[in-house]
Parts: C-alpha cells; sequence; structure tokens
C-alpha cells in the first residue's frame, strides 16, 4: 500500500499524454476526493430543493451517500444492498455537475486509464478498485505529498495558524490558479468570487447562477459577458437597467480585472517559474491586503504562497528534464480544424502545463479526515461577510413572505405613532418677532379640510358699531348700501368659501387690522384722528375696508339724489369712482 500515490501519479500522467482521444478540452481538471465530497453535497441539496422545497442536507445523509456513490460506481456494491432515497436523481444530478463544470472525479479517472493506456508501456491496473475505495475513504496511510513536504521559511515559523484556515487559504490559491486553466470550474469560481471581499455575497451569486442557467453557460463566462457587454456594448448591445447583475457591478468589474491581471501575466511571462511564482505573488497580495502581521489569515497566506512557489519550481525542473528524454508527459495543444482553439489562447502555454500539474497533484493530496471542517458552514472567513462553505454559496437567499414577525398590537401602535402630528419646536425669533404672526395650521389644510371648529364669520355678522362722524347724506346711504350688499353676499356664499376668505385675510399680515380703530365704545374711534386720516379711514370703508383688496362694484341705491341744474350733475360724477381709484388715492395722501 505504500506506493498508492506514486500509482495515482502514474494514472494521472497516462491520462493526461491521452486525454484528447476521449475529451473534448485538454483543460478537464480533476476533482480529489474533497472536491467530490463538495460536487456531492451541492448535488443532494438540489435534489432535496426539487422535492422537499428546501436546499439544505444534513452531515450524516451526505456521508452516507458519499460511501453508496464510491462502491456503486467502482462496482462493489452487493447486488442486495439497499438503495437510497432518490439515489437515481443523485447521481443524475452530480455527473451533470462535473460534465458542465469540464471536470473529472479520481473514479472516471481510472476506468479512463483503462481505455487510454499503452498496452506495450504502461501497466493494466495501478490501483484497484478497492485500493481507490480505501484510499478515498481515508482508511489508507498515504505519505505526504512533495507539496506538504516543502520545509517552512524562517519567516512562517513565528506565526501560527488553525489547520482549517490553512486548508482553506490553500483551496482558494489552487482555485484561483484552477480558473485560469479551467473557466468552466464553477467550484472554483465559488471560493473565489468573494475573497477578498468584493460584497458580492449570497444574492450575487444566486443572480450570477440565474444568468448562466438562461444564457446555458458557466458561471464565469456569464460573469465576463456581462462586465464585457457593459463596458464595450453600446446602446444596442449593452445590459438592459432591470438586469439583476447590474446591482453588483463595482464587484463583478474588479473580480473581472483581477482574473484579467492574472491572464496578462500568464501570457506575457514564458518562464514557468517566474510566471507562476508572479501568479501566486498577486493572488498573496490581494488575499493579505489591509491584515496584519499577527493574522492567522496573513500567516496562512504567507505560508501557502512560499509552498506553492517551491512546488511549482520543482515542477518546472522536473518537466525540463522529462523533456530532453521522453517528452513531458502532457500533450502539446491541437488546435482545432474549424476554429482556434481557445482552450489554449494563452500564451503561456509551458505555465499552464506546470500549474496543471501542481493542480493534479493537489487532487491526489489524502481526503480532509474530519469532514465537518470541509462540509459544514460554519467555514473561516477569509474576506468578506461569509465564509467559503459551497453549500452556502449555492443556496439563494431566502425571500420574504410579506408577513411580519411582530405581533399585531406591536404593528397597530406603530402604525399609530407615524400618524401622530410631531410636536413642533420652538424656534429662536429674531429682534423682530413682535411683528410676526402668530404660529398657525399650514394654509392647505386651512383651505382643503375645513374644520367644524370654524365658524364662518359671515353668516351671523355682528351688528355695525355707529359711528359720530359728520359725512354728506350721500356717502352715509352708499356705505350703507355697500355694506348691506356685503351682507348679502356673505350669505350666499358656500360656508368653505367663507372660510377661505377669512383665512386668506389671516393670513395677508401686511393688512393693517382695522377692527380696533372702527369700533371703539360709544362711537369714539374717528374723533382722535385727524382730518387726513379721517378723509382716508372713508375712503377704505367705501372700498372693501381693506387697502390691499379691489374695491367692490357698487350696487344701485334706491334713493333718487335731486340736483338741480349743472351742479347736480357735476356733484354725482365726482362722487362716483372706477376701480382702483379709492385705493390710489389713499396711497398718494399718505
Amino acid at each position: 500500500m505504500e506506493g498508492v500515490g506514486d500509482r495515482l501519479k502514474l494514472m494521472v500522467k497516462t491520462f493526461r499524454r491521452e486525454c484528447h482521444r476521449v475529451l473534448q478540452s485538454e483543460r478537464t481538471t480533476i476533482h480529489g476526493a474533497d472536491g467530490m465530497l463538495m460536487v456531492l453535497q451541492v448535488a443532494m441539496a438540489e435534489v432535496n430543493k426539487k422535492h422537499g422545497g428546501e436546499f439544505k442536507v444534513a452531515l450524516s445523509d451526505v456521508l452516507m451517500a458519499w460511501k453508496h456513490l464510491l462502491l456503486d460506481k467502482l462496482h462493489l456494491l452487493p447486488p442486495s444492498s439497499a438503495r437510497l432515497e432518490n439515489y437515481d436523481l443523485i447521481v443524475e444530478a452530480y455527473e451533470s455537475f462535473l460534465k458542465r463544470s469540464n471536470t473529472i472525479d479520481l473514479v472516471d479517472l481510472l476506468f479512463m486509464y483503462k481505455q487510454l493506456r499503452l498496452v506495450d508501456s504502461d501497466p493494466e491496473e495501478p490501483v484497484s478498485p478497492i485500493q481507490l475505495f480505501e484510499f478515498l475513504s481515508g482508511n489508507v496511510e498515504v505519505p505526504e505529498l512533495p507539496v506538504s513536504s516543502v520545509p517552512s521559511t524562517p519567516s512562517g515559523k513565528g506565526r501560527s495558524c488553525s489547520s482549517q484556515v490553512k486548508m482553506a487559504m490553500r483551496r482558494v490559491f489552487c482555485s484561483y490558479l484552477n480558473l485560469l486553466v479551467n473557466t468552466k470550474n464553477d467550484i472554483a469560481l465559488a471560493l473565489i468570487l468573494d475573497v477578498p471581499s468584493r460584497s458580492l455575497g449570497r444574492q450575487a451569486f444566486t443572480d450570477i447562477k440565474h444568468a448562466a442557467h438562461n444564457s446555458n453557460t458557466s458561471l464565469f463566462l456569464a460573469v465576463t459577458s456581462f462586465v464585457r457587454a457593459l463596458q464595450l456594448g453600446g446602446k444596442g448591445y449593452a445590459p438592459a437597467e432591470s438586469d439583476p447583475l447590474r446591482k453588483h457591478v463595482k464587484g463583478l468589474s474588479d473580480f473581472v480585472q483581477f482574473v484579467d491581471n492574472l491572464e496578462e501575466i500568464l501570457g506575457e511571462i514564458p518562464d514557468p517559474s517566474v510566471c507562476g511564482a508572479r501568479l501566486v505573488t498577486a493572488i498573496r497580495a490581494v488575499l493579505v491586503k489591509a491584515r496584519s502581521s499577527g493574522d492567522a489569515v496573513y500567516a496562512a497566506a504567507e505560508e501557502t504562497a512560499q509552498e506553492l512557489k517551491e512546488r511549482i519550481c520543482q515542477l518546472h525542473q522536473i518537466q525540463k528534464q522529462s523533456a530532453n528524454g521522453s517528452g513531458t508527459g502532457i500533450s502539446p495543444a491541437r488546435p482545432k480544424a474549424y476554429a482556434v482553439n481557445h482552450a489554449t489562447a494563452y500564451g503561456g502555454r509551458d505555465t499552464v502545463k506546470v500549474l496543471m500539474a501542481l493542480l493534479d497533484e493537489e487532487a491526489l493530496t489524502p481526503p480532509c479526515r474530519n469532514k465537518a471542517d470541509l462540509l459544514s458552514e460554519d467555514q473561516p472567513v477569509l474576506g468578506g461577510a461569509e465564509g467559503t462553505c459551497v453549500l452556502a454559496l449555492f443556496r439563494s437567499p431566502e425571500v420574504s413572505t410579506g408577513c411580519s414577525p411582530e405581533p399585531l398590537k406591536n404593528r397597530v401602535q406603530s402604525r399609530l405613532d407615524l400618524l401622530k402630528p410631531k410636536v413642533r419646536e420652538r424656534v429662536i425669533r429674531s429682534q423682530f418677532a413682535c411683528t410676526y404672526n402668530d404660529e398657525e395650521l399650514p394654509l392647505n389644510r386651512v383651505l382643503d379640510f375645513p374644520s367644524t371648529s370654524q365658524v364662518p364669520t359671515c353668516v351671523h355678522p355682528a351688528p355695525k358699531a355707529k359711528t359720530t362722524t359728520s359725512v354728506d347724506d350721500g356717502c352715509s346711504s352708499d356705505v350703507e348700501d355697500s355694506t348691506k350688499a356685503k351682507s348679502s353676499e356673505c350669505t350666499n356664499k358656500a360656508p368653505g368659501e367663507i372660510q377661505r376668505g377669512a383665512a386668506l385675510k389671516q393670513r395677508s399680515g401686511n393688512a393693517p387690522k382695522q377692527g380696533a380703530s372702527l369700533v371703539n365704545g360709544k362711537g369714539t374711534g374717528f374723533k382722535m384722528q385727524s382730518r387726513g386720516n379721517k378723509r382716508k379711514q372713508l375712503d377704505i370703508d367705501q372700498h372693501g375696508g381693506s387697502e390691499n383688496e379691489p374695491p367692490e362694484k357698487k350696487q344701485p341705491t334706491r334713493t333718487s339724489v335731486k340736483m338741480p341744474g349743472k351742479n347736480g350733475s357735476k356733484a354725482l360724477s365726482k362722487k362716483k369712482l372706477i376701480a382702483g381709484q379709492g385705493k390710489l388715492t389713499s396711497f398718494f395722501r399718505v
């Protein structure tokens, strides 16, 4: 059993050399034991949502289905064993996810090796199905691969980080590199979309899933298509304003720009060792940004970056040595007859080979001992507001049903508090506060919503005060007739109009208040005034009682004034005023 790791490496090497015979893309990546478990968990949650209505699955159910799946795919399941509930649907969802992501698992790798191996040079079966089952179950002690045996640097010895944080950090580094090799890997995208924080939580991931499902593409292609159309598209090609992804434009643009920077490094630097180190350094820089050196995430990123750099250099040296002999073991890119091979559109083909060898080694690492650390939703937060749990990311956020959790009494009380008029605070008034009118209700409330407490003043007019002024008989009769006409008009008006008129007169701050001067006990109001003021007051009384209001039209009088000759007609013409004449006369007399 000591050579299981080496035999698995031989299987992978043969697969990479001959995979073009059975696969459409040479960028197909391999899921290890941990990756297979995460894909199975998501597939089971999708099946449960279709049948039970909830995207959730228990850890015990996942482990039971995991064992059943391995035995079934390796043809080790006894015929008399009972099948799990919805097992066929789970297997279908699992295989569909692998195919959609352009990935395979280690069980598929075993059967492809039997189909692709060379009869003369390659062994018939380096690993038996039982040995592979024991390896995937974690029951076989496998020596650590060279990736984990790299000596730690002195800078990383002083800082300690938990194993769970280091495992999650290594998974993030490999996911970034995996996305450069295989852009259809949805698991890799889910692990790095919001690491570091880009404000792309569960809602953003759900919107991306819906966009990818509608366009029948991968998650990464849906993101890049949206960002490219937004940046380069015109009026007819830009995404619609109602597109849900428009709410996450900044985060998606930052993510695509960072991946573009990594692809630019990959295409410009020909040396795989230098290029791989630059890629790892760029990923480490964004992960440790704004973190202190004593942080556990910072220590895990530093340690993981150093290990990956050294392992990339070692793999490059191994491939250079093997290239002098029989070749690298990885087939070169073969362009399609009908189009350019988009899988090798980048310039750094040698670097891609090194990265694929690194990812294959990561897939052959022993499975995680504690499955709860891998599958539970309580994952370490490396960036953003949530952990790196794949199940939580693929679960859509809960939609509100409209029901309030608060009791009815509290909702009614809160509504009453909103409707209750707020107490207006007394503001600091200036030195001219004595000239202000008292604060009243707003004019629109007085006019539009009259209250029953506002008694109209024209319905029952107060008796007119008698004055002792000596005025001409004609003028006094005119004043009495105009007063009668006003009272008759007020009684004919509707109560709403009367109240509106009263409110408007009260709001006019510049109009003088004449009530105090007109009515003063027994009619002594005019005795204290000068002759000029008497004439002014008489004109005001004749034309409505206010300077700011136009004079009302006089009603025809019944009394006939007999004036002999021409003098009578002249006197009558002098008393007859046109509209606005009294107001102008009183203005210039002041």
